[in-house]
């Protein structure tokens, strides 16, 4: 496949912005690698005129994103996602540099996923809730005491680096397919709230904290990447379990 063919199954997911004019810098940043898909997730100020002065002639960009008021409907189809870090922030995931990153990523389109790059929001950058939506993060390699980029830095350096590997010399064969393509993002998360609620319904907890251990699942059924009959077998496991639960309550 070529660049121009994989480049629609990439997505720019910029969460929480809240300056206009990044939005605008950020959809030049993309345009000018190849790409045009933006999703924006609960922007401050959007649409707005500085993110036009900024997009600097990338208005196909601003003009075909989407707004949502959360992650989840902006992730809609995928099914590889990297969120972007500038700092490790307790989160269970594979920490990958740019370039690896690009490199799982192409590997994803490759198979026929669609794929985001997930940026968050200019100050706190993502929240450990939303990099749990991601299957991976990739860090820029910043120095210690001057980390932070800017949101649309941070965009150009991920873009350029999909741009390389789109363009080597010779885009490589996919890699072994799933014999079921992995299951979208909202069918996982679907499949969370489920795990969630059967523990709290068997008392898996037993009082203690849920998050910890629900951080730990995710991770291990992100890096699984059940396909969507290895969901539904289990969400039947989870629904037996519950109602098991159920019984046995009824016989105290």
């Amino acid at each position: 496949m070529t660049a121009s063919e994989l480049a629609p199954l990439f997505r720019y997911v910029l969460v929480r912005t809240s300056h206009p004019g990044n939005i605008g810098s950020a959809a030049r940043a993309i345009r000018t690698m190849g790409f045009t898909r933006m999703e924006l997730v609960a922007p401050h100020r959007f649409p707005d005129r500085e993110a036009n002065a900024l997009a600097a002639g990338a208005d196909d960009v601003l003009e075909g994103a989407g707004v949502h008021a959360g992650m989840i409907e902006a992730l809609a189809g995928c099914r590889y996602a990297i969120g972007l870090s500038a700092r490790r922030r307790g989160v269970n995931l594979p920490e990958l540099s740019p370039r690896e990153g690009a490199r799982q990523a192409l590997d994803a389109a490759l198979r026929g996923d669609q794929v985001a790059l997930v940026f968050g929001n200019e100050r706190t950058g993502l929240e450990n809730e939303e990099l749990a939506h991601c299957h991976a993060m990739v860090r820029i390699p910043s120095v210690d005491d001057f980390s932070s980029l800017n949101l649309a830095q941070a965009v150009q350096v991920m873009a350029y680096e999909m741009r390389l590997m789109l363009l080597g010399d010779a885009v490589p064969s996919p890699p072994p397919a799933h014999d079921e393509p992995p299951a979208e993002v909202e069918q996982m998360e679907q499949f969370y709230a489920h795990l969630a609620q059967t523990l709290d319904d068997i008392d898996f907890h037993k009082g203690r904290e849920p998050t910890t251990i629900m951080l730990r699942l995710r991770k291990l059924f992100q890096r699984a990447q059940p396909d969507q009959r290895e969901l539904r077998v289990l969400h039947g496991i989870l629904a037996d379990a519950q109602r098991m639960a159920h019984l046995a309550g009824e016989k105290r």
